[in-house]
């Protein structure tokens, strides 16, 4: 897959109205700080486009990035991050919540894991609530470069018995420095625009 087109077309807030694209959708969940802007900027060949933070619960839209002119990624917001008002998750949740439920074009839901960590509660009730909503997430198990190695096995398999991940589900360990799993994720994208 080459991307050669790629913008920031649709950014939608709290009260926002989900737009009704026609082209198919792929969306990508996981906790503040787990690096979905990484993911996103590595799977759109930029830099920064989506924007990456130091400082983690920065996404608080639900940002559409529209690609190649033939589809959308769709950046929802981080959960999970401790300094943000209960009230404040409460929303992004109901927002996220909103746009699974109601979005006629979703095709994946790709939800992000840090390698190096269990999952944790947040983690596990969302690929739980994806699941329950029709969809088969694929796990992308982030800062891969972070880890030795010898531990990836490990790490990945703590990961899908941690979720409950049966037989056959998708996880794909990824890179955000040396882009190992991109090609992995590409075919995957590309599986579902032919």
């Amino acid at each position: 897959m080459i991307i050669k087109n790629a913008e920031l077309e649709t950014v939608c807030g709290v009260t926002s109205k989900l737009p009704e694209n026609l082209l198919p959708e792929f969306a990508f969940a996981g906790k503040s700080n787990v690096g979905k802007s990484s993911l996103i900027n590595g799977l759109m060949n930029r830099r920064s486009l989506a924007r990456t933070s130091s400082q983690p619960g920065k996404t608080q839209t639900i940002n559409y990035y529209n690609i190649n002119k033939q589809m959308y990624f769709v950046d929802l917001p981080g959960y999970g991050y401790a300094k943000v008002p209960e009230a404040e998750k409460a929303k992004w949740g109901k927002m996220i919540e909103k746009y699974l439920r109601t979005s006629r074009q979703l095709k994946q839901v790709f939800l992000l894991i840090d390698i190096r960590h269990e999952p944790g509660k947040n983690d596990i009730q969302m690929f739980d609530w994806i699941c329950h909503n029709g969809y088969e997430p694929t796990v992308i198990a982030t800062k891969l470069d972070k880890i030795k190695k010898s531990q990836v096995e490990k790490q990945v398999q703590l990961i899908r018995e941690t979720l409950g991940m049966r037989e056959g589900e998708r996880l794909i360990p990824f890179s955000a420095q040396t882009k190992q799993g991109r090609d992995e994720i590409y075919e995957l994208l590309e599986s579902y625009l032919v």
